[in-house]
C-alpha cells in the first residue's frame, strides 16, 4: 500500500527594515496537516496464502493493497488496535497486526505473552482457543502501559478474569456474576452485561479493585439476543442483536439499542443511532460519527458473524450472518465492493474489525 505524507511548507520570508520607509510584512499561515480519522477495518483470513489476513477499508470502500502475517487461528478479542488469543497452554497473547505487515520488516513488540488462565479441569476444555469467549483491553500496552488491563470472559460459564500488564498472575472476579456477555472500560470504571441485560460495575486500579455491583437492572429475555456494550458520545449504550434460527443457522433479525439511566439504575430504550454508525461482532464494539468516513452510513450498523464458540457455522461459502443494519428502514444489506465478498466467501475463519492506528 502506498502513503503519501503531506509535507507542511512554512518558510517565513523577512525584510530588512528601513526607517526610511514603510514595509509591509507578509507572513505565509502554517496549517497543519488534517488529521485522518482512524480506519475500522475489516479483516479477513486469507483461503490461498497461509497465515495471512486483508482488509477492507469501509472508509475508502475498498480491499487494500496490504496483508498482514498473523497465525491463522481463532481471535477473542479486538480492541485499540491488538487482537487477542488463547494459545494451547492456556497463556493469553496480544497481537499487533500492525506491526506484522508483509514485505516489511517486523516491528519490536508486536507480540506480547501473557501468563496462562488456570482452569479447574483443563483436561476436560475440548477447544481451548474457546476457552476465553471474549476480550478486551483499556488501553494500548505499548502507549500506555501503566494504564493497560486485559478482562477476558473464560470457561463455560462466561465469568470474568482480568490482569494488568505488572501483573504475574489473573485474578478472577466473583464467581456469583457469571454468563456474562460483554465488557468495556468507560473512564475509570468497568462495566459488564450479562444474558440478563442485567449491567455490572467496577474498578480495576494499578493497585487495587472493587468487588461488582449492581448498575442497572436486567429485562425479561421474550426473544433469542446476544447483547453488547459501547462507550459513546451518548453515554453508555447495550445493543442488543435479535436472532431467529433457520433450519440449522442463527441468523440476525433485528437490533435494539437501550442507553443507560443512571439515576434509574435500568436501561431506556432508543431508536434511531443519529449521525453515529456502531460495529460491532467479536471485536470491542466500536462507535463513530459516520460523516467522519466518506462511506460510512450514519444510523446502521456493521455487524460481524460471532464465533459462537460450539460451532463456526462458516460453511464452504464463507459467513453467511454478516451485513449492515439501517435503522431507520429497519432492513439488512451487504454493500461491500466485489473484491470484499470475493473474499469473505473464501475465507475459512470468521473475520473481525479492528481499528487502525492513528495516522
Amino acid at each position: 500500500m502506498k502513503v503519501t505524507e503531506t509535507q507542511p511548507s512554512f518558510l517565513l520570508r523577512f525584510a530588512e527594515m528601513r526607517p526610511t520607509a514603510p514595509v509591509s510584512f507578509i507572513f505565509p499561515i502554517y496549517r497543519a496537516p488534517p488529521k485522518i480519522a482512524q480506519s475500522r477495518l475489516l479483516m479477513i483470513s486469507s483461503n490461498t496464502e497461509e497465515d495471512t489476513w486483508n482488509f477492507y477499508n469501509i472508509a475508502e470502500d475498498r480491499v487494500l493493497d496490504m496483508q498482514v502475517s498473523l497465525p491463522n487461528k481463532r481471535y477473542c478479542g479486538s480492541s485499540k488496535g491488538w487482537l487477542v488469543l488463547v494459545e494451547e497452554n492456556f497463556a493469553v497473547t496480544l497481537l499487533n497486526p500492525f506491526s506484522r505487515i508483509k514485505g516489511k520488516q517486523e516491528k519490536e513488540n508486536s507480540i506480547i505473552r501473557l501468563p496462562p488462565l488456570i482452569p479447574l479441569v483443563p483436561w476436560r476444555v475440548e477447544r481451548r482457543d474457546y476457552y476465553v469467549h471474549k476480550a478486551t483491553i483499556s488501553a494500548d500496552p505499548i502507549l500506555d502501559p501503566n494504564e493497560c488491563v486485559v478482562v477476558v470472559i473464560y470457561e463455560n460459564l462466561f465469568r470474568m478474569a482480568f490482569m494488568r500488564l505488572k501483573d504475574k498472575t489473573w485474578t478472577y472476579k466473583d464467581d456469583t456474576w457469571t454468563v456474562v456477555e460483554e465488557v468495556v472500560n468507560v473512564e475509570d470504571k468497568f462495566y459488564a452485561v450479562n444474558n440478563y441485560s442485567q449491567l455490572l460495575s467496577f474498578e480495576i486500579t494499578r493497585f487495587s479493585s472493587t468487588e461488582a455491583t449492581v448498575a442497572a437492572t436486567g429485562m425479561a429475555r421474550n426473544c433469542v439476543f446476544r447483547s453488547y456494550l459501547v462507550d459513546s458520545d451518548d453515554g453508555l449504550l447495550m445493543v442488543q442483536r435479535v436472532y431467529e434460527w433457520d433450519v440449522d443457522k442463527c441468523v440476525t433479525k433485528k437490533f435494539k439499542i437501550f442507553q443507560l439511566n443512571c439515576s434509574k439504575n435500568g436501561w431506556i430504550e432508543k431508536n434511531t443511532l443519529g449521525e453515529y454508525a456502531l460495529f460491532i461482532g467479536d471485536n470491542s464494539t466500536i462507535s463513530v460519527l459516520a460523516s467522519k468516513f466518506k462511506y460510512c452510513e450514519p444510523n446502521c450498523i456493521y455487524f460481524n458473524q460471532d464465533d459462537n464458540r460450539i460451532k463456526s457455522e462458516i460453511g464452504s461459502h464463507g459467513p453467511h450472518d454478516f451485513g449492515v443494519y439501517n435503522f431507520k428502514s429497519q432492513e439488512i444489506s451487504k454493500p461491500y465492493t466485489t473484491d470484499a465478498m470475493t473474499l469473505l466467501r473464501m475465507t475459512k475463519r470468521l473475520p473481525i474489525w479492528i481499528t487502525s492506528p492513528p495516522n
